[in-house]
């Protein structure tokens, strides 16, 4: 029997969690293509606004929220776990990172409104809908390797790319603003140290949620 204080069956949050997966997809990719058009005409390298993890992050993650709308309405829920996974964590980071080095950075031509869905706006909403509805399916520390990759492939790309051209795009990456590289080392084993932790808690939550499925049956 279902009360009526009872969570809905989640075959009944399909439609919804589709749809909603669906609008917060298209808000962020009409953000990020507003900010695109601004870059271009204001004559700035194209390759520069790519260089942003902020952009690559919530790139990926409107294309997995819109795999993830498909899924619901298909009812495949465990299907794509692991780049929802990485979307999850990158998009954690985006917020994190953001709220505790960057929020009172000069963010130059970046409309404020776009500048509240990239980042803050979509890392909440895709942290809860990792919350509201994890993978049914246990992730390994080695999973978690696989998802830390992507973010150490990108440190490394931008600091050969900074050291070639001299373009950073994000001052705590740049030698010449925090004392050399011993001062882009520090931040950035404190940044993979913050990858780790918040990596570690999401998949915890994931695990957690399949362990209780299973013992369940």
């Amino acid at each position: 029997m279902i009360h009526a204080h009872d969570p809905p069956p989640l075959a009944n949050r399909r439609p919804l969690l589709a749809v909603a997966r669906t609008a917060f997809a298209l808000l962020d990719i009409i953000a990020i293509g507003r900010q695109l058009l601004i870059h271009v005409h204001e004559g700035y390298d194209i390759l520069n606004f790519f260089s942003y993890f902020t952009n690559l992050a919530n790139l990926s993650a409107t294309c997995v929220l819109l795999l993830a709308a498909a899924d619901a309405w298909s009812g495949r829920i465990g299907a794509h776990a692991l780049a929802r996974a990485m979307s999850v964590v990158n998009m954690a980071i985006v917020g994190v990172v953001f709220s505790m080095l960057l929020r009172n950075v000069d963010l130059g031509s970046l409309l404020p409104w776009v500048n509240f869905v990239v980042h803050y706006l979509m890392p909440c909403v895709v942290v809860a809908d990792w919350l509201l509805q994890p993978p049914p399916l246990r992730f390994s520390a080695r999973r978690l390797g696989v998802i830390l990759l992507f973010p150490s492939l990108y440190l490394t790309y931008v600091l050969l790319r900074g050291a070639a051209i001299g373009w950073y795009p994000y001052p705590f990456l740049n030698p010449a603003h925090i004392g050399g590289y011993a001062g882009v080392a520090a931040y950035a084993v404190g940044i993979s140290m913050t990858f780790l932790v918040v990596g570690g808690l999401l998949l915890a939550f994931a695990n957690r949620g399949a362990i209780s499925r299973e013992v369940g049956r």
